[in-house]
């Protein structure tokens, strides 16, 4: 750190000219990102990917999304054969689509019980195009039915564009969102025009890493979910990073450190944390980056540039903007950085007085929360559970479906390319040439139509697709190596800890309270979406009944960095403290009253940021977004202020533990006892 900041300050208009350069670079092409960004989200080398491919490639519809499923209900006394050219109708209206019926089948499964309700599948080309072509469907049908006939469209597709409008707010917005709302946040930390820096920061930040984004679109095929995770992980992270050092940068300002010296001394303790930090966001996000799912390494990789980028920016562009006009932005000088915050050390030793109470309560909270993970239950929402607020047209086309005794399970069909399978009471099927339709009566979302999708490919060598047999296999593509990924990433993680803290306990209990708030988190998304206690009351989305799959390892990979940046920092000072003073107590009182308020403001910017991603008009990235938030919160909260400096309290001596051989292998000095200074603890 001190080699970097005498370079950076040695060539303080190189550093200021590069990164303009490349900040108006970003700036000009900011707008052509979203059209470079792909959104295929599909799982290849599966099975059920390469059966959607064939049936793709042999009928040109259906695989890929669920089909849409109009519902007539003709006048009584009507025959079946009567919607003939209805769907007739609406073949010829859109070639695109291919729609199987009774009149196209004679088969009485489509019909049902009441003898006047009918359905058809309508398989559509690809994924993505099925909400969409809903209306058209209907009004050809509607066109060639009998007087008196009533239709209604309706299926999975159908049912979820009530949560998907695409009337939410554009990335753009939703950083400006969260940028207001962190400015708030940073003028009271602050309290000077200096709080306008990490802002500044994380625009140089967000704007690069874009820039390096589109530069990876020529050669690679990147998730349109890229572009909302830079915009507002990079608002969080950058402004965080920026926050310790600028903070770090004032307080030795206000200890007598002036010029260059006072960044020479912010770089070579705030800056070591803000280059862990970064490091351990990224590491947590080779979980995404070596699965063998496009869209999701993709994620990864973008997601690994914003916090690396935002760590170049912050150890290089900051000093510079600090050394040239850092004074000037102390005005108003309303806060001084001279001492601990009182508030903060007298929260730390009330919690080092009754530690044991301490870790109970913090303790109960995450095991109750874990406890709710357990009953986690991934998949897509049912139809019952999207019907409450669906469009009116899909919810009366389920009604009248179910009413007329069809199970909803036809709303989810497979796909069979071979031998049919043999039908047993769970499932149907209709076979239309060489292409068989499986019928199930659960839906492919649930524990039995997961059993059925089972079941089916069990009794068949044909190849078996569907959406709901993707998800089947995408679930075992992405579980099936994350128990092995989470070992390697938390040994990675804790080899760099344990150099930085110089303590094997510190960095495996760092590594332990954060999987245990990981799990914690999960707790919160069941509680809000798979219950639906608060996604009905904030967003009007009633409960899922289920979690959207891939979002626990994606939450993993984001959470797992993101929340141990509070970990580095709280633990990089008391670390400080200790080697300053020798006592275990006055580390922890004074590294909380250091960090503390830090903390909690760096936690509240990025909830903010993530409050601005829930406002995406997508349900399943209202739901990462809950996940992240919650995450974020309950890490700052009840681990960070609560469960880290009570157990700190409690392992005493061990916590500053590391053997001679340990050090020899992490290549850092034996950690000894400190001789304690003169300095002594403030009351409070």
């Amino acid at each position: 750190m001190n080699g970097l900041s005498a370079f950076v300050l040695r060539h303080k208009l190189a550093v200021t000219l590069a990164w303009l350069v490349v900040f108006l670079a970003g700036a000009a092409t900011a707008g052509r990102l979203s059209g470079a960004l792909d959104q295929d989200f599909t799982f290849p080398g599966t099975d059920a990917d390469r059966a959607n491919r064939a049936v793709l490639t042999a009928y040109g519809a259906g695989g890929t999304e669920y089909p849409l499923v109009p519902v007539v209900t003709l006048p009584a006394g009507t025959p079946p054969d009567a919607t003939r050219d209805a769907f007739a109708a609406a073949a010829q209206a859109d070639p695109s689509v291919r729609v199987v019926s009774y009149p196209s089948t004679k088969d009485n499964r489509f019909l049902g019980s009441d003898g006047r309700t009918q359905f058809a599948l309508v398989f559509v080309p690809s994924a993505g195009h099925g909400p969409g072509k809903g209306a058209g469907v209907t009004a050809a049908i509607q066109t060639a039915l009998p007087p008196g006939s009533t239709v209604h469209v309706t299926g999975i597709g159908a049912l979820n564009t009530g949560g998907n409008t695409g009337s939410g707010t554009s990335v753009l917005t939703e950083t400006l969102l969260g940028g207001l709302g962190a400015l708030a946040v940073l003028a009271f930390v602050f309290a000077s025009l200096l709080a306008l820096l990490p802002l500044l920061i994380a625009a140089v930040s967000i704007l690069t890493t874009f820039l390096v984004v589109l530069a990876l679109t020529a050669i690679t095929d990147v998730s349109v979910i890229v572009q909302f995770l830079v915009a507002l992980i990079g608002l969080g992270v950058a402004i965080d990073y920026s926050l310790l050092l600028a903070t770090r940068w004032r307080e030795e300002q206000a200890h007598g450190h002036r010029g260059d010296e006072a960044i020479h001394r912010a770089m070579a303790h705030a800056g070591r944390a803000v280059l862990l930090s970064g490091v351990t966001v990224a590491i947590g996000l080779l979980a995404l980056v070596v699965l063998p799912v496009p869209f999701l390494r993709s994620v990864g990789i973008g997601g690994m540039l914003i916090p690396l980028i935002s760590v170049l920016a912050t150890l290089t562009l900051l000093p510079v903007l600090l050394a040239r006009f850092g004074q000037r932005l102390l005005w108003p000088r309303i806060r001084s950085d001279r001492s601990a915050s009182r508030a903060w050390r007298a929260w730390a030793s009330g919690v080092v007085r009754l530690r044991w109470l301490a870790v109970v309560a913090a303790l109960a909270i995450l095991g109750a929360l874990t406890f709710t993970a357990t009953g986690m239950r991934l998949g897509e929402a049912g139809s019952a559970a999207v019907a409450q607020a669906a469009p009116p047209a899909a919810a009366q086309g389920l009604r009248e479906l179910t009413d007329a005794g069809i199970p909803s399970g036809v709303l989810t069909p497979m796909l069979s390319l071979g031998t049919p399978p043999p039908v047993d009471g769970t499932y149907a099927t209709v076979t239309t040439g060489p292409l068989t339709i499986v019928l199930p009566v659960d839906e492919a979302s649930t524990d039995a139509g997961k059993a059925t999708i089972q079941r089916v490919r069990g009794s068949t060598d044909a190849l078996i697709g569907g959406p709901g047999v993707l998800e089947v296999d995408a679930e075992h593509a992405l579980y099936q190596p994350f128990p092995y990924l989470l070992a390697a990433i938390s040994l990675i993680t804790f080899v760099l800890l344990a150099r930085a803290f110089r303590s094997l306990l510190l960095a495996a209990k760092a590594i332990v309270l954060n999987l245990l708030s990981m799990v914690a988190t999960y707790g919160v998304v069941v509680i809000v979406w798979q219950h639906g206690h608060g996604s009905d009351a904030i967003w009007g989305i009633p409960a899922t009944g289920a979690v959207t799959f891939w979002l626990p390892v994606m939450t993993f990979a984001f959470l797992f960095g993101l929340s141990m940046d509070y970990e580095v920092f709280i633990l990089a000072r008391t670390r400080e403290e200790y080697d300053r003073s020798g006592d275990t107590r006055t580390a922890i009182v004074e590294g909380i009253g250091r960090t503390g308020r830090l903390v909690t403001s760096a936690a509240l910017i990025l909830f903010l940021a993530f409050v601005s991603l829930a406002t995406a008009p997508e349900t399943d990235v209202k739901m990462l977004a809950t996940a992240l938030g919650a995450g974020i919160l309950l890490d700052a909260t009840v681990v960070r202020s609560l469960l880290v400096p009570a157990t700190v309290s409690l392992f005493g001596k061990w916590n500053w533990w590391l053997p001679g051989w340990a050090a020899r292998v992490l290549r850092v000095p034996p950690a000894t006892p400190a001789t304690p200074s003169p300095r002594v603890l403030e009351p409070v």
